[in-house]
């Protein structure tokens, strides 16, 4: 009889330290890809595709401004007489004239403007990949937020197992007359606080689920499978090499740059607006010959030429629009600024958090959790032999479940921040993700196109 409650024990054992990994592997849903996730939210997304179309509506605004207004196309009926008005041959100064005029804006006017309109739609682009930068950040916190809880989810149901075994145990106890009943209610308790957790879980899991598929522009209720193990890339971030990669690669940054160069344009357009537009015309006259009285005209054909220009008469008109373009040029300059500014705090405080919990994922894997299972062991190895408690048992289980539960959430925050350096930088720091590797490894820097 002890015999076999021994090997009961060590069957107990056994189950209480199967990793999480193992109870969650037969699952029938194929687990997700971060990148096939993140491809799908650029290809789908509304938010996203309407920033696209207006980046090329400006584009195509911008290829306008390098025409000149079109030209002016004139018919005229000249000095006709009001008595008979459709006939030509009566006075010498009557006839058909056809006109052509074209304004030219001179001293490089059109290049500005042109100039302008084409770093405005730069802006816009810049701001598309900007865009798509959120976006990808948005999906992967979402990603890695699922993974946690899935864990979460995982490490309840095994906790569960454990203590039904722990009430078995117990039961076995009590049958030898060792055991407790009350020992039994506070297992009891504590499975009923995992029932609530569980619930709470999978309700967290479900609002996960909706705002993935929002990202996605999925149905709502689309079934997003389990998310698949990673290893933890041992890349060093260096706060510095990290904001130079970001002042060179960030879309922000270029975007405002862009409205920088174009009210730099302005500024110079503005300036310009002190000399004159010019009008060019031509016009042909069709004349009749005229015979009456003392009048004899052969009624031959003439033309004119004309030159015409606007005068700027009002200098505080142009001095305003210098003033505006001035303050634009100051305003999208410190804007830039500002940005950088903010950028380089993110920056810095987002390496902290990523050092942070790198060193709290190795605190936990390497000393936290092995001891609290030895500390479980031990208690299970003394409760079999009786030199310990069964509440030593419990409250040890209880703080192992603590602690691999917070050990899930370290690591899906270190991936959330490993992420947001992404796109901070606007740069891949993490290795090339394929469509069938299921997981993140460590290894040289490399860009991922997305």
């Amino acid at each position: 009889m002890i015999f076999m409650k021994n090997i009961r024990v060590q069957v107990l054992l056994f189950l209480f330290f199967l990793p999480v990994s193992a109870l969650a592997q037969d699952m029938a849903v194929p687990a997700e890809n971060l990148q096939a996730l993140v491809s799908t939210a650029i290809a789908n997304n509304p938010e996203l595709r309407s920033s696209e179309s207006r980046w090329k509506m400006y584009a195509a605004k911008a290829r306008q401004a390098s025409y000149p207004e079109d030209p002016m196309f004139m018919v005229k009926l000249q000095n006709m007489m009001a008595k008979d008005p459709f006939v030509f041959n009566r006075d010498p100064q009557s006839g058909i004239v056809f006109g052509v005029s074209q304004q030219l804006p001179l001293w490089g006017k059109l290049g500005l403007r042109k100039e302008m309109a084409k770093n405005e739609s730069e802006s816009y682009r810049w701001a598309l990949e900007e865009r798509k930068l959120e976006l990808a950040l948005m999906v992967r916190e979402a990603y890695y937020k699922l993974w946690a809880v899935d864990k979460e989810l995982a490490l309840v149901d095994k906790s569960l197992k454990i203590l039904d075994n722990l009430v078995t145990l117990n039961g076995l106890r009590s049958a030898a007359g060792q055991g407790s009943q009350q020992n039994i209610y506070k297992a009891g308790l504590e499975q009923s606080r995992m029932l609530a957790m569980q619930l709470s879980l999978q309700q967290q899991r479900r609002s996960i689920e909706a705002n993935i598929n929002y990202l996605l522009y999925r149905k709502p209720a689309t079934n997003v499978g389990p998310i698949g193990d990673f290893t933890l890339p041992q890349i060093q971030v260096d706060s510095e090499k990290l904001l130079e990669t970001a002042l060179d690669k960030r879309p922000q940054l270029k975007s405002l740059s862009s409205l920088l160069q174009k009210a730099q344009a302005g500024r110079r357009l503005a300036q310009r607006e002190l000399l004159p537009d010019v009008s060019l015309s031509a016009e042909y006259m069709l004349r009749e010959p005229v015979t009456s009285g003392m009048v004899q005209d052969p009624g031959e054909n003439m033309f004119s030429l004309g030159l015409s220009f606007n005068l700027p008469l009002w200098p505080g008109k142009r001095e305003a629009m210098v003033a505006e373009s001035v303050s634009e040029t100051m305003m999208a300059q410190e804007e830039l600024n500002a940005i950088k500014n903010s950028i380089g705090l993110a920056i810095n405080q987002t390496v902290l958090e990523y050092e942070r919990l790198r060193k709290t994922v190795e605190l936990y894997r390497k000393g936290i959790v092995p001891q609290a299972e030895q500390s479980v062991q031990s208690a299970m190895i003394g409760y079999r032999a009786g030199k310990s408690e069964f509440s030593m048992i419990l409250e040890g289980t209880m703080a192992l479940f603590t602690y691999q539960r917070e050990l899930f959430d370290a690591e899906a925050d270190f991936m959330m921040k490993l992420a947001r350096l992404e796109a901070l930088t606007g740069t891949e720091l993490l290795p090339a993700r394929t469509a069938d590797v299921q997981h993140l490894s460590s290894g040289t820097l490399a860009k991922n196109p997305e």
